[in-house]
């Protein structure tokens, strides 16, 4: 498909994903096929402060604003905040914008902010006629004709415009001073990094979306046979969660504790040298996704366009009645589709990826 005239000549887009990193990472495909216009244009990233700390590695992106928009969170910034973006947009003077957007978000605010800028093309899905808010305008189809993965919906939006590209997998570029720290702090802990490790992300900024640390410690004492070490990662406020984890683990397990411990960019070095995540659904999953560790992903049923892309994974849930809730806090108040799913599954789940991954490394070996 050819690119739209205008889209075609475009110099500078704008790409508007205000949400969280993991959605960021999951629209780094679309920002490749972008890339590939005949303008070769720069992409400016306008992203929240979650969104915009993946910025660093995306080599798609050449820029970056951060705005935590007043429409997408309930702690976003103020009124003059919104006025001074706008402004900023102005002062950016782009050709178009691409806003990125789950069925459920409305992508009317963000194009009002750019309709006011004066950015000229502007695209997105919208349930609503946006007149001339949007220049090119992609009716929403979801769910009514089903869901697709957030990646495709992004890659199917920018090709209404001739945007496309081969590479579909997620970028998070690793960088060697990040793996050198990393290595480095291992070493001093005592981990064998040539016997590899397992990187358990126990934490998710929605409630609804942690299995519990009873199940979770249940789980790793599941892989004590397995022998590799498990680094339990999170920020500095998971702290606690993560002791409580390794207190109700039996003896003899090298667990430690990594909360607060690494940069993004550290903590992407760290699953990249994995031999497995597990983890909730949240970030650390699109980022093995990105460098291509496999992934168990304790999925949560809040809902159904968020699972591992193109990585070797297993989804584990409960299924329920009131599944893709879309809701932070479970509103059952059981968070059953999470919290049934047995400690014994997770790490059957674990091993059996470990043991594939030891197939492979024979087979590759004796070829």
């Amino acid at each position: 498909m050819m690119a739209s005239p205008g889209w075609a000549a475009a110099r500078r887009i704008l790409c508007v994903r205000l949400d969280n990193m993991g959605d960021v990472l999951m629209s780094s495909p679309a920002m490749r096929a972008l890339k590939s216009l005949p303008g070769r244009p720069t992409l400016t990233l306008l992203a929240s402060r979650s969104g915009a700390s993946a910025a660093p590695f995306l080599p798609q992106v050449d820029d970056v604003l951060v705005h935590d928009a007043a429409w997408v969170k309930n702690d976003g910034q103020g009124n003059e905040q919104d006025r001074a973006l706008i402004g900023a947009l102005e002062a950016g003077q782009f050709d178009a914008a691409v806003i990125f957007t789950v069925y459920t978000q409305s992508a009317l605010p963000a194009a009002l902010m750019c309709h006011l800028a004066g950015i000229p093309l502007v695209l997105a899905h919208s349930r609503e006629n946006p007149y001339r808010l949007l220049s090119d305008w992609v009716p929403e189809s979801e769910p009514g004709v089903g869901v697709r993965h957030e990646v495709q919906r992004q890659l199917d939006l920018v090709a209404h415009i001739g945007a496309s590209t081969d590479d579909t997998q997620l970028t998070f570029r690793t960088r060697s001073s990040d793996r050198q720290a990393v290595t480095a702090h291992l070493l001093s802990l005592g981990v064998d990094t040539e016997k590899g490790w397992i990187v358990a992300h126990c934490g998710a900024t929605a409630a609804s979306r942690r299995y519990s640390p009873e199940k979770f410690a249940a789980a790793l004492a599941g892989l004590k046979g397995a022998g590799l070490p498990i680094l339990l990662t999170g920020d500095e406020s998971e702290q606690n969660l993560l002791e409580d984890v390794i207190a109700r683990c039996p003896g003899g397990m090298a667990l430690f504790n990594l909360a607060g411990r690494f940069s993004l960019g550290q903590l992407g070095c760290l699953i990249e040298g994995a031999r497995l995540l597990i983890s909730n659904n949240t970030g650390p999953v699109h980022i093995a996704a990105a460098v291509q560790t496999p992934v168990v992903d304790l999925y949560a049923l809040t809902n159904p366009q968020h699972t591992p892309w193109q990585v070797e994974h297993r989804v584990l849930f409960h299924d329920v009645p009131c599944k893709y809730c879309y809701r932070s806090v479970c509103p059952k108040g059981h968070n059953d589709c999470l919290q049934k799913i047995p400690p014994q599954s997770v790490a059957d789940a674990a091993l059996e990826l470990l043991q594939e991954q030891s197939v492979t490394s024979c087979r590759t070996a004796v070829a």
